[in-house]
Order: structure tokens, then sequence, then C-alpha cells
């Protein structure tokens, strides 16, 4: 039976006030607890965990909100299960944050295995995320016009494999599984094949005396024949450790008239371990996954919040990353009006894209010009934009003829002779001699990233774009402080709750800084002290800010869930 107490129903008598001292209370009230329980904890997934569970018959479930707060604080503290069952049973703070009473307290193991499998199941990490940092950036009045946009790699709990290691442990879990599902069928292997990865992980081919290209084809040969044996067996295809070991077949060897050889490069998107298929591999990063971080950077914001936070197998190019990032930040009603990035992201298309949607990107141009830097530019040449015919060249000359091929997209130019043959900028100008002709042909795109590559070369652009660099402390403080650099978990899902938990407990501390640079030291203070701190503030001071650190502005986006019934 679903059990929930809404948060923001005021109790008569505060349990913690009769349980911890009147410090400990006032130490509670102006940190991360009282900030997270007067703030946070009502936005808690708790209508959706709910949907888990019959509404009446049934054992009352654990306190919703609490158990979600408590998945969020895990994640927060980077802890693992057993520490954080200890956090919610002894740690005074994780219980006055969790509105629990420590009297009655208890939590298990599986429990917290079993809210963390929903979690991941239902992707309530990134509606926790989405929630917490529209209420802060509501409360906080953040401006989030301006943005910056970086990636970061992330390492998932998993070993890390050569190729010979990686086919090699493939095969034996696929034996180890065949053994004890399919003993007849694994006790008609060869016996050399099947001594061959008897032993452990660790201590695979540690006897073996040749060289390593001899070993590396031994054991695709072994690989192909297994796929090969098994491939018309229903029982064993249908197992994941079969079909890892197909999948490893495919995208490390090619097979020809029955005979294997290994590729020479097999490419990023392939598996790394097959405890962790959805991790990918980047050639500069290693193995793993990465994460999209968008953060706001405009100079009228006391603090800096995370605003959209995505995760990808780390083989995806930084390219790919932009598109779905704004519309998510759209969707959130968080779309920048100027969005700082790396050359990564500048692609033509990328900025097509974005200035679509009304987000003007700041990125260098990504790839190299092969012109050197006092040349002129098809910028430099006068361009109707609407036609994409050129009306006059740097000088002021027009040409003999300009048409634009729809088709193609190329617009063919065609200068005078006696304007080009003599001018001072011949060497210097992009048009070229063509049969006799003086031709000059372009794209749009070639125009576009002419006119970029001549803003971003002037002192005013490098000191404009100087504030990206801000984004990397975030990626550094997510990875030192919140643990981001190596999860405890593996597998996309797993990976993605703890990535957005960990965004989401980052924005808490952010907004844990602000309130106090605003010398708020008490987030659950009384009528008196509210109304006190509303008449001292100063000039310029908003009142409304002052409100949202005592009790945050936005309702629960669902009714509360239904009490336990007397009965």
């Amino acid at each position: 039976m679903r059990y929930a107490l809404n948060p923001q129903q005021k109790t008569l008598f505060d349990s913690a006030e009769t349980m911890f001292s009147p410090m400990t209370i006032k130490f509670l009230r102006g940190d991360w607890p009282g900030l997270f329980r007067t703030q946070m904890l009502h936005l808690m997934p708790a209508h959706e965990l709910g949907e888990h569970f019959d509404p009446r018959l049934g054992c009352p479930t654990k306190e919703l909100y609490a158990m979600a707060g408590a998945i969020f604080l895990k994640e927060f503290f980077d802890l693992t299960i057993e520490e954080a069952v200890q956090r919610y049973l002894t740690d005074a703070a994780w219980q006055y944050a969790l509105n629990v009473n420590p009297m009655t307290a208890s939590l298990s193991h599986a429990t917290v295995e079993r809210y963390l499998k929903l979690f991941a199941d239902d992707d309530l990490a990134t509606e926790v995320f989405h929630r917490v940092t529209s209420a802060l950036i509501e409360a906080l009045e953040l401006d989030v016009s301006r943005q910056r946009l970086d990636s970061t790699h992330i390492f998932s709990d998993m070993a890390i494999f050569g190729r010979t290691k990686l086919m090699g442990v493939t095969i034996k879990r696929f034996l180890t599984q065949l053994k004890r599902h399919e003993r007849a069928l694994y006790e008609e292997l060869p016996g050399e094949l099947r001594s061959r990865y008897a032993r452990s992980e660790s201590k695979l081919f540690g006897d073996f005396t040749g060289t390593r290209g001899v070993l590396r084809q031994g054991v695709a040969e072994d690989l192909l024949f297994l796929v090969s044996r098994f491939c018309e067996t229903e029982s064993v295809t249908g197992r994941t450790s079969y079909q890892a070991m197909a999948r490893v077949l495919e995208e490390q060897c090619d097979v020809e008239e029955e005979q294997v050889t290994l590729k020479k490069k097999p490419g990023g998107k392939v598996m790394q371990n097959p405890s962790d298929a959805d991790a990918a591999y980047d050639g500069h990063k290693g193995p793993g996954y990465q994460a999209q971080i968008a953060e706001t950077c405009s100079e009228k914001n006391e603090v800096q919040l995370i605003t959209g936070a995505k995760t990808e197998p780390a083989d995806r190019s930084d390219q790919e990353g932009l598109d779905p990032m704004l519309e998510e930040l759209e969707s959130h009603e968080r779309l920048p009006e100027v969005l700082y990035a790396d050359s990564g992201y500048g692609r033509d298309e990328n900025v097509t894209k974005a200035a679509e949607r009304g987000v003007d990107v700041q990125s260098p141009v990504c790839g190299g010009s092969k012109s050197k830097p006092h040349d002129l530019s098809v910028d430099d040449f006068v361009i109707d934009e609407s036609t994409e015919t050129v009306e006059c060249c740097p000088r002021g000359c027009r040409p003999e003829s300009s048409e634009h091929d729809g088709e193609r997209g190329v617009t063919r130019t065609v200068m005078s002779g006696s304007d080009c043959s003599g001018c001072e900028f011949r060497r210097e100008c992009p048009v070229r001699k063509v049969r006799g002709q003086f031709v000059l042909e372009h794209t749009a795109k070639d125009r576009r990233l002419a006119a970029r590559r001549g803003e971003q070369a002037t002192d005013a652009f490098r000191e404009h774009y100087a504030i990206r660099s801000g984004g990397e402390s975030v990626n550094s403080g997510l990875k030192r402080r919140m643990g981001l650099a190596g999860l405890r978990v593996r597998g996309s899902p797993r990976v993605r709750l703890a990535v957005m938990l960990r965004c989401a407990g980052w924005n808490l501390l952010r907004a844990l800084s602000a309130y106090k640079k605003r010398g708020i030291r008490d987030f659950v203070g009384s009528s008196a002290g509210l109304l006190s701190q509303i008449s001292n503030s100063g000039p310029g001071e908003c009142p409304a800010a002052i409100l949202s650190a005592l009790w945050i502005k936005i309702t629960p986006p669902f009714p509360p869930l239904p009490l336990p019934s007397a009965a």
C-alpha cells in the first residue's frame, strides 16, 4: 500500500525538536538539511514511485518522499548502499532532511536496491534533476539567457580489457553459463578448448608462451568456432552471454569463407566489457561514457547552476550533442539566447539549427582554413543573402555575372578580366583564373564560415568568448566533489541515474552558497524571523528571494498520496 506524507503539511509538533538539541536544530536548519527539507523534499517523485504499489492493499511502503530523498542523498554523497543505509538510520542530518522520525527509522539493503531499480527503470533521476533545477532557478531568480556547454568523460565500474582479453573473457563467461545450464552441450566441446578457458579471468592465457599475434588469432578462432557451433541452438542463442560473444565476433573480426581475421581498426562503438554492453570507446579518453553539461554563465547571477545534463556513450562526437541539448533546454523553458561552446560543437549545421531556435552559438569554427591570416575571403565580398549572388568585390568592382545553382547550392561568379588583372589584391583574393575567366565559386555555408572566421579573429570575440572556459571548473567539481570521475555502477540506465542526481546535488550546493551570501542562516525560520528578514532587506534586495529561501514557491506537480487508513 502506498504511504506518503506531504512534506509541506506542517505538524503541530516537530519530532526533530524533541530528539535533537537546540544547537543541533539551529545547525541543521542553516545548512543543506534545512534547504533540502524545505525546498527539495516535496519535489521528490513519490507519486511516480507510488504507481508501482497498490493504493490500498498490502503493507504500507516506506514513506515515499523520504525513500526518494534517500536515493538522491546516496548519489549526492557518493555512497555505497551500505553507507546510505547507515546514514539513514544513524545520521541526524539525513533524518532531519528526509523528515524521518529517528524513533521509528528502519531501512534495509534490499529496500534501497529495489527503489534504485525503480528509479533506473523509470528514469526518475532525470525528472528529479529538472524539478530541482527549475525550482532553484525560480527561487534564486537566475538569468538563463547566457549559458555554456561542454562534455566530460565518465568511467563506469568495469575492468578495461584489451582485444584479446575481451574475446577471452566473453568466451569464458559463455562457457560458464553453458556448463551450468546445458551440461550435455558443454561436455561435447573439445577438452582442450574447455581447459583453455577454465582458469579465472585474471589468469587467462597466463601459461601461453607464443607471441601476442598468435594468441589473439587463436582466441578469435575459438570465438568463431563457438558462435558457429551453437548458432542454431535456440536454448543457447537466447542467452546474453552468447549474444555478447556474437557481438564481439562481429565488431572485432572479419570472417570470410570460414576464416577469421582481426580488424585493424574496429572503431569506437564496440563492446568494451561484457559487464557493460552500453559503454563505448573514445580514442583520446578511453572506454566509458560522457556527459553533456550545460550551465548558466550570466554575470548577473550570484552563482551558476547546471541547466541541462545528458549521458551518452564515449564514442559520440560533441557535434551530435548540441541539438539534443537545446531540445531538452527548450522543453524545460531554459533555452539560452547565447550559448558558448568549444570548436567541437561549432560546425555550420549546428550553428544554423540553433539560430532557428533563436540561440546564438558562440563557438570557433570547427576545422582550419587553408587561407592565410591576411587573405581575403568570401565574407569580404558584398553578397545578397536572399539570392546568394555577388553584388561587388572588396574593391567595389561589379561582376560580369553571378548565378546561383539551387540544386547544387553553388553560386558561380565571373569577374571582369580588366578589373582583376591589375587589382592590387590579386594575390590575396579568392577569385581564381579558370580557362581565361576570373571565377569565384561559393556556397551559403562558405559565406557563413568565412563570416564566423572573420569574427573570431577579433579581440572583441576573444574577450567575449573567454567566459566559456569557466565550464571546466564545473566538470572538475563534479568529478572531485561529487565522485563523477569513476562511478560505482555500470550500464546506461544506472550511469544516467548517477549523473543526473549528482548534477542536481551540485545545484543544491550552489544554491546553499547563494543563500549564505544573502545572509540567510535559517531555512525553516518562524514567521517573526521571516518578517524580520524582509523588513531588514536593503535596497535592491528582492523579498521574493528571501521568501523562496524559507519555503519554495513551486507547488508539487502532483497531489499528496493517501495516508494509510486507520484500519
